[in-house]
Formats: C-alpha cells, sequence, structure tokens
C-alpha cells in the first residue's frame, strides 16, 4: 500500500483501465498461459493449503485452477474482510459446496464459514496486483487489506518461511519502480502471461511514490 500522493492515484486508474481493457480474446489467453505457469510451479500441490482471490472486474481470473485443486486434495482459502473501518481481513475456506455473497467492497466471499485460518498456516497466498516492479513491489487498491493480514513477515524478517506470496498480474501491469512504504509486504514471485519475474533483492527506494 504504496503513500496516496496523487501520482500513486494516477497510477492505480490508469492500470486498473489497461487491464479492464485487455481485448477478451487476449485475455483468455493471457489467463490460460499464467494458469499454465502456475501448474508448473506446482503451486496447487496435494497437502497444500493456497490462498487465492475471487477477482474483481479486471483482475486475473484464477478460478477455472480450483476443480483440479480440490481433486488433489488441495485445501483453498480466500479473504474475508472481518473490519472494513479497521481494514482487517483474515483467509476462510473455499470448497466446492461454498455459497458466496458479496461484500461491501462489492468483491465475492464465502457467505458462511467456520474455518478461519492464520496467514502462517498458509503454504501459498495468490495476491492481485494492481501494478508491480521487478523488486517484488506491489500496488494495491489502496486500503491495506494485504498488508495487515501479512504483517507478521515484515516482524519475522529473514526468519520468515511462509506463505510464499505470489503475485498475479498481466504483464502490462509492469512499472518501472514503486517507491514502497515501512509497512508494504514484497512478494516472492510475479507471475504474469510472459512467465515468472523473480524479484531483485536490491535496496528499494521508499518515498511513497510510483516511478
Amino acid at each position: 500500500m504504496a503513500q496516496p500522493t496523487a501520482e500513486v492515484r494516477a497510477a492505480r486508474r490508469r492500470l486498473r483501465a489497461l487491464r479492464l481493457g485487455i481485448e477478451p480474446r487476449q485475455r483468455a489467453a493471457a489467463e490460460s498461459a499464467i494458469r499454465a505457469t502456475l501448474e508448473r510451479l506446482r503451486i496447487f500441490r496435494r497437502g497444500r493449503r493456497v490462498a487465492l482471490y475471487l477477482p474483481l472486474p479486471g483482475e486475473v481470473d484464477l478460478r477455472p485452477c480450483l476443480p483440479d485443486a480440490w481433486r488433489r486434495g488441495v485445501d483453498t482459502y480466500v479473504p474475508r474482510i472481518v473490519s472494513r473501518r479497521r481494514r482487517l481481513m483474515t483467509f476462510v475456506a473455499l470448497a466446492p459446496e461454498s455459497t458466496a455473497r458479496l461484500n461491501s467492497y462489492g468483491i465475492e466471499e464465502p457467505a458462511a464459514t467456520t474455518r478461519y485460518l492464520a496467514s502462517t498456516a498458509l503454504d501459498v497466498v495468490l495476491v492481485p496486483v494492481v501494478g508491480y516492479d521487478r523488486r517484488g513491489n506491489r500496488l494495491g487498491m489502496g486500503a491495506g487489506f494485504y498488508d495487515r493480514a501479512l504483517r507478521r513477515r515484515l516482524e519475522a524478517g529473514r526468519a520468515w518461511r511462509r506463505p510464499r506470496l505470489v503475485g498475479v498480474a498481466f504483464a502490462c501491469q509492469e512499472l518501472p519502480e514503486i517507491a514502497a512504504s515501512s509497512w508494504d509486504v514484497p512478494l516472492d514471485l510475479i507471475v504474469t502471461e510472459q512467465g515468472v519475474v523473480i524479484p531483485e533483492r536490491r535496496p528499494a527506494t521508499r518515498q511513497g511514490s510510483v516511478r
């Protein structure tokens, strides 16, 4: 969640319009390529606990991954907002029999579940992206839900083991540089239709701007 400067807000608007404007045939091919890469990375491996997301318009749709994941015995989870005022979310189970509802942001989430899971109990979190750079910095929607849910990563530092954080985006969402804030949680990988971006771990600018 970069600082909400005018530059950052403009970048969000531009990138969201860009991904919404992808032609349907091109989008279908790109999403198929992204899902194939996730398969090669063995993200949905038997016995894993994997969090993904139910997409907003324009976001990469990972729902076609679910049937195979369930057949393999993967436990799947999605975000659920528990406090809009405090901007808090948790991860809840998503199963074939789950029913969905729209939350206050218009995002689908399971209507009822008792299976909540701490982020540190997950093996992989597939994270939606508005913008990304090659250092693993992510520009999100701006509310900071993911950064709060995954803040233990910053506290753990090099001792962090899981979950692995994988950003999912179209290649057109890449930015030259995102100046991360101190509370931003970096990604371990970014997957686009062009393949896998492995972040460069050099010191990042942290001024709350996009360059």
